[in-house]
């Protein structure tokens, strides 16, 4: 039962997933045709291996800061496991989160895992992972607020200013609603009673009998009692707070070394700006639920916008490779070996 838990969503939503994989693939396929496979093809033969050793280092080392975070909060609100352990339970929520549109599905998936391998009760697992995720959200706020004011010395037109930089102030605005919910009781409890009584009335349409509502409130009202409780304390201890929005930022920053090392991997050495600029939209655009990991649809955002600084569209898709080798394709495959791993381990007799 443990396994099929862990690809349910997966097995569920296969159309889907096929679906958007190949959504992926003509876009990619638009996108090297603009820019021309052999000029792609070229660029990715003068890839320095320096530098593309120095890409995976920057992204296992922003991994290895990603556990860090999410072991502090959990030591706050319960026993995490063992750095290793916990690491690859990391690795699994990345599958999740690779392989479907947007990315918050992996979420759910790590607080399952810590549930049925740690015994973590799944409120309290899911609660440390949205706070974890609300850390990530707070340096990117400040690094956005940055692009913000840097886009307007861009020499770019008023409307792409404007466009982009209501992009951002909306994007602040929404997380920062959802925190404020996290963080209050009732206004959580409205929110989750409004969703799941209208996912009961949907899903009454098409099954004999009436669900019982009142036994799914007390259940709703339970989780989410816990949920504030433990996502409260995550968030208002001075001590992780404190961690937590250094390493986050210790973790933007590496990350925004790592893209302008793909550059360099690929012989083109972007300029500061335009690159903070981009990379802050680029992050926007991957938090979009529409394709796995964004693939595709980031490229070409960022073949766009980075013509405006000078960059042709090889070059950019180049890097991109590069980029996506060790922030995607490895992460990913680790992940699944990690899922089915802990899949197995669930299904074990006697665990």
């Amino acid at each position: 039962m443990g396994e099929r838990d862990v690809f349910a969503y997966i097995g569920e939503n296969k159309r889907t997933i096929i679906l958007s994989f190949i959504a992926v693939a003509v876009l990619i396929f638009i996108i090297g045709l603009f820019a021309g496979f052999g000029d792609i093809l070229r660029a990715l033969e003068r890839t320095s291996p320096y530098f593309l050793a120095l890409n995976f280092l920057l992204e296992a080392l922003i991994l290895v800061l990603w556990t860090v975070r999410w072991r502090l909060i959990l030591n706050l609100v319960d026993d995490a496991p063992s750095f290793p352990r916990l690491m690859m339970l990391l690795f699994a929520s990345i599958f999740g989160n690779n392989i479907t549109p947007g990315a918050a599905g992996g979420e759910p998936l790590r607080a399952y895992l810590l549930r049925e391998v740690e015994g973590t009760p799944f409120e309290i697992g899911f609660a440390s992972s949205t706070a974890d995720r609300v850390f990530e959200f707070i340096p990117f706020a400040v690094i956005s607020i940055l692009s913000a004011v840097l886009i307007m010395t861009w020499s770019i037109s008023i409307w792409t200013r404007v466009i982009v930089s209501i992009l951002i102030f909306f994007t602040i605005a929404f997380f920062s609603a959802a925190i404020y919910a996290g963080m209050n009781r009732d206004i959580a409890q409205r929110l989750a009673l409004s969703v799941v009584r209208r996912a009961v009335e949907w899903v009454s349409r098409f099954r004999k009998g009436d669900i019982s509502f009142s036994r799914i409130h007390e259940r709703v009202i339970f989780y989410i009692n816990r949920f504030s409780e433990g996502f409260s304390t995550a968030i208002t201890d001075k001590r992780v707070f404190i961690a937590g929005f250094f390493v986050s930022l210790g973790m933007w920053a590496l990350d925004v070394c790592r893209l302008y090392v793909c550059f360099l991997a690929v012989g083109v050495s972007p300029p500061a700006v335009p690159l903070i600029i981009i990379y802050t939209v680029g992050i926007l655009i991957s938090l979009l639920p529409l394709l796995p990991g964004s693939l595709g649809l980031r490229e070409g955002i960022l073949v766009g916008l980075f013509a405006v600084a000078g960059i042709g569209a090889d070059y950019v898709m180049a890097a991109s490779v590069v980029d996506r080798i060790a922030s995607y394709f490895a992460p990913t495959i680790i992940g699944f070996l990690a899922a089915l791993y802990y899949g197995r381990y669930i299904m074990a007799p006697g665990d």
